[in-house]
């Protein structure tokens, strides 16, 4: 992978990690109930979950693209529709609420994994998610495997940063969702929009 690719695919990364979700509204959860050192327990659950994902859709890529190399031209555009469709939801949805998870039941290390885990994992549009990403990315020049390493570790690396922060900064971040959670959606679903548009004319 380039390095210019690469340093697009982490801007990408970064706007996606902070992006409201089941994943990130955990890690803020378990920060304020039980501190960002036992959250961690909570990340590397997910950071798991959403490599088995980033996996399962680097299979699935990997076999089409071996059938045809044509078949990247086509991902990269039904992909960048998805994400454009991916963009209006996220700029139509309400702004996290984490009241309802305030009560949550005390939980030891393994269940906090667990959470974290079952979080990433239980969610299908991860995986069509990634299976729209990752094309946007690649470079049918270049080692496929590799490409793909090099963006499944900086997914990983760039989610857990973000959800310890998130952690960290629970306390301080809560009340700020509530007021100004809708604009931080409309801004990512910008982001998710003007990638969708953006990547599939470029080579």
């Amino acid at each position: 992978m380039a390095l210019d690719t690469w340093l697009i695919y982490l801007l990408a990364s970064i706007g996606l990690s902070l992006t409201p979700g089941p994943n990130s509204l955990l890690a803020l959860t378990h920060g304020a109930l039980y501190g960002a050192r036992r959250t961690l327990f909570t990340i590397v659950g997910g950071v798991v979950g959403f490599s088995a994902l980033i996996a399962l859709a680097m299979f699935g890529l990997s076999a089409l693209l071996q059938a045809s190399a044509s078949v990247l031209t086509v991902l990269k555009w039904v992909g960048g529709a998805y994400l454009v469709w991916l963009g209006v939801q996220l700029w139509r949805s309400p702004a996290l609420q984490l009241a309802q998870t305030a009560n949550a039941a005390r939980l030891d290390n393994a269940g906090l994994f667990r959470q974290g885990l079952l979080s990433a994992l239980a969610n299908p549009k991860v995986l069509l998610f990634y299976g729209a990403f990752l094309p946007q990315f690649i470079d049918p020049q270049r080692g496929l495997l590799v490409q793909l390493v090099v963006m499944a570790a900086t997914f990983a690396s760039v989610e857990c940063v973000v959800e310890y922060l998130l952690a960290r900064l629970a306390f301080r971040v809560r009340p700020w969702l509530a007021k100004g959670g809708k604009g931080f959606n409309r801004g990512c679903g910008s982001l998710f929009a003007l990638i969708g548009v953006v990547l599939p004319l470029t080579r």
